[in-house]
């Protein structure tokens, strides 16, 4: 059968590198598929579903209220618009020009991440002024509470494996100050699993994708108190409008949150420990299974490539396996390391990234 892959010259990837935005986030379930097409078939008042899907969100995130967005990069633009123009529709309508609000956001230097664009940027298009404080691998509580200033409007903490994890000021900390001057907290935790973690910590409002570890369609959630959602879901009359969500999106999240809060998340360490054990086997490869470094419950295989015995370095080994439709978790290729994550890789695909693995090590391709 033809199929709309083969007629664009796209070919479906193998992802072994994550819950990626480059590789199209997540497959989706059938019954996410199933509500997705079900939204597809009928017209609905946007409001109404806009409103009912933050119900949703706040029972899956513990929280009073939710807003659904495109993506967690742009519920970080939203909340920070949020905590400036709130539900005036004047000052909403001026974003991203904030005028005389109080617009500054502060976060960590080490948490100034690029995950595809800049984190600055995102606050930018929210009408923010980004403050960054402290140094790249050091940020301390004092650092947090000497730039607090009558023209702050939050403080932002990023949860992520992008971000510094050493040295780095921590959540409590950040809410402790946030707390003490009256400054809301921003948590971006895009792509973290438990749900209701991050918002019982205290802070004001918590980011998620819909697409990475809850499984559903591309698509983004922000969650906290009700007076917080509606400024949020307010900034859908300003700049949040290039940024509105489909009725088909906002069904496929509420399928994957239902499901994801009946599923339990797991690292996969057994079948990392199995894959680790045949690939050791290659030419110039080490092996070893590593925990996530931002925390999660994830386990994935770490390969680090000998460039004299694999024939080519960590860099190469892996842009010939993408040229084979193979992407592996390459974010520290330039330290000889490749990675393999669990989650998204099938078994037949998991057999297929070995037999390429092995072509390449052991046949033609030395």
């Amino acid at each position: 059968m033809h199929t709309l892959h083969q007629d664009l010259g796209v070919p479906p990837a193998v992802n072994a590198s994550g819950k990626m935005t480059a590789l199209g986030g997540s497959v989706l379930g059938e019954g996410i598929i199933a509500a997705m097409s079900d939204a597809a078939r009928h017209h609905v008042v946007m409001d109404d579903l806009t409103t009912a899907v933050g119900r949703e969100i706040a029972r899956a995130t513990g929280t009073e209220d939710g807003c659904p967005t495109t993506g967690a990069a742009s519920g970080v633009a939203i909340a920070v618009a949020a905590v400036i123009a709130g539900t005036d529709l004047s000052r909403i309508e001026a974003l991203p020009d904030a005028g005389d609000a109080p617009c500054e956001v502060i976060l960590p230097r080490g948490h100034s991440v690029h995950f595809g664009a800049p984190i600055r940027q995102m606050i930018a298009l929210g009408g923010g002024r980004p403050v960054e404080v402290g140094s790249a691998n050091k940020v301390t509580a004092d650092h947090l509470s000497g730039a607090i200033g009558p023209r702050t409007a939050a403080l932002l903490y990023v949860q992520s494996h992008h971000a510094v994890q050493k040295g780095m000021v921590t959540l409590a900390q950040t809410i402790e100050a946030g707390r003490r001057h009256g400054v809301p907290v921003i948590v971006d935790a895009a792509a973290e699993e438990d749900l209701r973690h991050w918002p019982a910590t205290g802070a004001d409002l918590v980011i998620y994708s819909g697409g990475k570890a809850v499984g559903g369609p591309t698509s983004g959630m922000i969650c906290g108190s009700a007076a917080l959602m509606a400024a949020c879901r307010a900034q859908y009359n300003g700049i949040a409008r290039p940024m509105k969500v489909g009725k088909e999106t906002l069904f496929g999240l509420v399928q994957a949150l239902r499901e994801y809060g009946s599923a339990t998340p797991g690292g996969h360490r057994a079948r990392m420990e199995k894959l680790a054990a045949r690939l050791a086997e290659l030419p110039g490869i080490t092996t070893r299974v590593v925990a996530d470094e931002a925390g999660r419950d994830i386990h994935r295989t770490e390969l680090t490539v000998d460039a004299e015995g694999a024939g080519r370095d960590a860099t190469r080994l892996a842009a010939e396996l993408a040229a084979h439709g193979i992407h592996l978790r390459d974010h520290q290729s330039l330290t000889g390391r490749l990675y393999i994550d669990p989650r998204p890789l099938r078994p037949d695909e998991e057999e297929r990234l070995v037999a390429q693995l092995t072509a390449l090590l052991e046949g033609e391709g030395r």
